[in-house]
């Protein structure tokens, strides 16, 4: 996430990018000839590739390493690496490898002989082997055949993963060739021992470097959908901030791994753990800072070169050519104007039958007549009822609720007087103070 935060011009970095890179390529093409002028090859090449001994020894007291190269100068070995091998139990010193190009196989007595004069050799303990020319030829054909077939396929994977779009192909195959120029380059100038572990080195550099090339344009085209209109190197910066963390992340785990390797791992893996930090290392700065601004580069290129292409075929060749490119232009013109002018004919006529079309209207919204506000209640104070008969307050609810009721007791089984009764009065009830 910390690099998204940048504002790095990424892309316009490539000039500079590309001229180290191209600096680091030249001074190993010129430490090669160096080599190959002062020694006949250019690369110090192992025991795989060029044939010679292989020797173990274990002598019966500790020897040193100057002692033992001292003595294989005389017998004419002067490229001879020894290397140092302890067993558990064992004392420093007394175990060692020496290999040289020189072959020692069908007589050894005098290679045994000069081991001997440093200290005593325990021959029981003690071995050599050797590799023949054959074996070396073989090693070296099948490494070219690997490398090409594995870039050969690489292309084509890369190619059909994105459509086939050749651009982000060619991107990878131009980053690969660069890694393995730069990583040869480099070991020319450590002096490195080039064998059987730098080709598997290579290999794995190869994988390593299209794995995070391949995360960096699969966000690129992502980023060509989501960021529409935008111009492509703008594309291609950002995708490579939104991917830097995550490749340098990456980067960081393997070098710390391959610098444990390389300190204190032993003669056979420190070669291996070389070969393989400068791969990944050269990988990992192609991947970011050159792979993925070579696309917008070949994208320019490729679009120019396109409309060249199209800006010629439309210019005519003969006269003939250009007075039918000149008619079917005027016929264009002519068919593009008629076009307008029906279209305007169609844009007048919708715009009468609008005018004369019936308005329709729309109805309005009920509205509720406005209530005035109702004016405030008096409160009436609150009477008691006994001071409110006393001060002759309620008088009319009070003569309706007492009315006079007269019943005639004397007439016995004669009909009720209907003047004298009052309608509704119940027969049990009886006349009011009797």
């Amino acid at each position: 996430m910390f690099f998204r935060r940048l504002n790095w011009n990424v892309v316009g970095w490539f000039r500079i990018v590309s001229g180290i890179s191209y600096a680091i390529i030249l001074l190993g093409v010129a430490s090669m000839i160096f080599h190959w002028v002062t020694t006949g090859e250019p690369l110090r090449l192992g025991l795989s590739f060029t044939g010679g001994t292989d020797v173990t020894v274990k002598f019966d007291r500790p020897a040193e390493r100057d002692a033992i190269a001292k003595a294989l100068v005389g017998l004419g070995v002067s490229d001879a690496q020894i290397n140092t091998l302890t067993k558990p139990g064992e004392p420093t010193g007394e175990r060692y490898t020496v290999e040289t190009q020189k072959d020692f196989g069908n007589n050894s007595a005098p290679l045994w002989s000069a081991l001997g004069s440093v200290a005593p050799v325990d021959r029981a303990q003690s071995s050599i082997s050797a590799v023949g020319p054959s074996l070396s030829h073989e090693y070296l054909l099948n490494a070219i055949e690997a490398l090409l077939i594995a870039i050969s396929i690489q292309f084509v994977y890369i190619a059909f993963r994105f459509g086939w779009n050749y651009i982000f192909g060619l991107v990878t195959i131009v980053a690969l060739l660069r890694d393995s120029a730069m990583m040869i380059g480099i070991y020319s100038l450590a002096n490195k021992r080039v064998d059987d572990a730098f080709l598997a080195a290579v290999l794995t550099v190869i994988g390593y470097s299209v794995m995070d090339t391949i995360v960096i344009l699969d966000r690129i085209r992502e980023n060509t959908k989501l960021m529409a209109g935008e111009p492509f190197d703008k594309i291609v910066n950002t995708s490579i901030l939104q991917t830097m963390t995550r490749s340098f992340n990456t980067l960081a785990t393997v070098v710390i791994t391959l610098v444990a390797l390389l300190a204190f791992g032993g003669a056979s893996l420190q070669n291996f753990a070389f070969a393989l930090l400068v791969g990944i290392c050269s990988g990992g700065y192609h991947s970011i800072f050159y792979s993925a601004p070579l696309v917008a580069v070949f994208q320019k290129r490729f679009g120019r070169a396109a409309a060249l292409r199209r800006a010629s075929l439309e210019q005519p060749r003969t006269v003939a050519e250009a007075r039918a490119q000149a008619k079917s232009d005027a016929d264009r013109a002519e068919l593009a104007a008629a076009r307008r002018a029906r279209r305007e004919r169609d844009r007048a006529a919708a715009q009468r039958d609008a005018d004369r079309s019936v308005p329709r209207y729309r109805r309005r919204a009920r509205e509720e007549p406005e209530l005035e506000p109702e004016p405030p209640r008096r409160a009436e104070p609150e009477i008691d009822p006994l001071d409110a008969q006393q001060l002759g307050l309620h008088e009319r609810d009070y003569e309706l609720g007492h009315e006079e009721i007269r019943l005639n007791l004397d007439a016995g089984d004669a009909p009720h007087d209907a003047e004298s009764e009052t309608p509704g009065a119940a027969p049990h009830e009886t006349p009011h103070g009797g």
